[in-house]
């Protein structure tokens, strides 16, 4: 541990909220607007192993009459009405080789699917504010899940989507939503899913019905009855099939009796437990960026996963967990914060991502790859925003194996190490603040391993210098929507090996 660690295969960041210098294995150089610290990473052994298609990204139901606050920012991005025949689309999607996208949010529990067993018309969400989420029920036409499935086989991706829970139940003025699941309708979708033979990677029942809920809640012991019918469902449809879809539950807020209860009453009918993350609130919330700049925020999450991981690691389950919809502020974020370098650079997706990892969680769903404020395209132009080159820089270059890293020094500077997809990388980010500048410097001292000192640097910044600005420089160059390669603020590959990563 510390400088006497073996770095071959190591993808190695730092999060850093302050203006200073760090480097591996050595004190900072202390100047203006500096601090102290050391990054300690013990790569002995791994402390996790996420999916190697970590990265995740959702597509939601909101119809264009969807507006928070008076802004109106879902745009065509739902499901129903997106563009399936742009190409910066299918490239940004091609580019993950595959990436996981899961279909839902808080509409899906008011769709139906018009299947041969749906009598009832096939209707489209009418805005209604008497209604749950102001919308009335909408409907899915086979024709447009044809049309879906024919674009995600053409993109590569692995989709997960998200059955309507809530059929069959009563929706009480308390918000509770008492009865069995009537799965009539979702039995009929998953058969022509598969009479299609249509690739599903998951098929996950219901959308934050968990704990408080959001809109209404459904009972952990009823929930858990409801997830075992869905997985006799899949066994029994997918009978013929050697590889069957994941079973996913409950996408929702943690709550840790509720997941507890959930968890052990579901047993080994359920693959992977899903929680939601909005740690920032509202996206009205006009102090967002100086949420974002206060590490708190950040820090307040580590006991959700904390939680999550300790339930898991105590009852009988085989169940992993994943992050299922995590967009930082709900409501669809805020424009010029959640779609901007911002968000990149300072606040919960890089930081998340190397948090969700230390704590064992094996996928993490970004809200949303495009609609509302925090898409990873732009609603209208499908161009990227700057985290969509994150998401592309951990994908490329990020491997399975996650390590345990820690900085001592400042509580506002975080580091997470994981095993390199190929040789080794470092990854810094900074935050300058004013006209103070930041300085970074690697020193091979206690470096074992190749007397080779080669390293490539990607230095990630935001044009002039703006952080609510979409536009992003790569080492001082405009980022373009045909550049899909991996990028960072800083990245320096070592052909170094630690155990842990051999």
């Amino acid at each position: 541990m510390g400088s006497q660690i073996w770095l071959r295969g190591l993808c190695f960041w730092v999060c850093i909220f302050t203006c200073s210098f760090v480097s591996v294995s050595s004190q900072t150089v202390a100047g203006d607007g500096s601090v102290e610290g050391t990054v300690f990473i013990d790569g002995k052994t791994s402390i996790g192993k996420i999916d190697e298609d970590f990265i995740c990204a959702t597509l939601d139901w909101w119809p264009p009459e969807k507006c928070d606050y008076g802004t109106c920012s879902w745009d065509h991005a739902s499901l129903i009405n997106l563009d399936l025949s742009n190409n910066i689309l299918l490239n940004a999607i091609k580019a993950f080789s595959p990436l996981k996208i899961r279909l839902g949010g808080s509409l899906q529990d008011k769709v139906i699917y018009d299947t041969d067993d749906n009598k009832e018309p096939c209707k489209q969400f009418v805005k209604n504010t008497t209604e749950m989420f102001g919308f009335t029920q909408g409907c899915l036409p086979m024709h447009r899940w044809d049309e879906l499935n024919a674009f995600f086989k053409k993109s590569g991706a692995k989709i997960i989507f998200g059955l309507n829970a809530l059929p069959g139940r009563s929706i009480h003025s308390d918000g509770s939503a008492t009865g069995a699941w009537n799965y009539t309708n979702a039995k009929s979708f998953i058969s022509y899913t598969v009479k299609k033979n249509y690739s599903i990677h998951g098929w996950e029942l219901g959308n934050e019905l968990s704990g408080k809920g959001v809109g209404a809640r459904i009972a952990a012991n009823q929930y858990a009855a409801d997830t075992i019918s869905l997985y006799k469902i899949v066994q029994h449809i997918y009978n013929e099939t050697e590889t069957k879809p994941l079973i996913i539950a409950p996408g929702g807020l943690f709550d840790a009796n509720w997941f507890k209860e959930f968890i052990d009453k579901t047993g080994n009918s359920v693959d992977v437990i899903t929680h939601h993350i909005y740690n920032l609130g509202p996206g009205s919330d006009e102090h967002l960026v100086e949420k974002i700049l206060n590490p708190s925020y950040l820090d307040g999450e580590a006991n959700t996963f904390r939680g999550l991981q300790n339930i898991l690691k105590s009852s009988a389950t085989s169940a992993t967990a994943w992050v299922g919809e995590a967009g930082g502020a709900y409501n669809s974020g805020r424009n010029h914060v959640s779609n901007a370098f911002v968000y990149m650079m300072l606040h919960r997706y890089l930081d998340q991502l190397g948090m969700a990892s230390a704590y064992d969680t094996k996928t993490y769903c970004r809200q949303s790859l495009i609609g509302g404020n925090y898409g990873l395209l732009n609603t209208t132009t499908f161009v990227p925003n700057p985290d969509y080159y994150s998401a592309i820089l951990w994908n490329r270059l990020m491997g399975s194996n996650v390590i345990s890293t820690y900085f001592t020094g400042t509580k506002k500077i975080r580091a997470y190490a994981l095993c390199a997809k190929e040789s080794v990388a470092l990854f810094n980010r900074t935050l300058h603040h004013q006209k103070k500048h930041n300085r970074w410097k690697f020193l091979k001292r206690g470096i074992q391993g190749s007397e080779s000192n080669t390293r490539e640097d990607y230095h990630l910044t935001a044009k002039d210098g703006n952080l609510q600005i979409q536009t992003m420089l790569l080492n001082g160059n405009i980022l373009t929507p045909i550049m899909v390669a991996p990028f960072s603020v800083v990245f320096a590959h070592f052909p170094y090996v630690v155990p842990a990563c051999s």
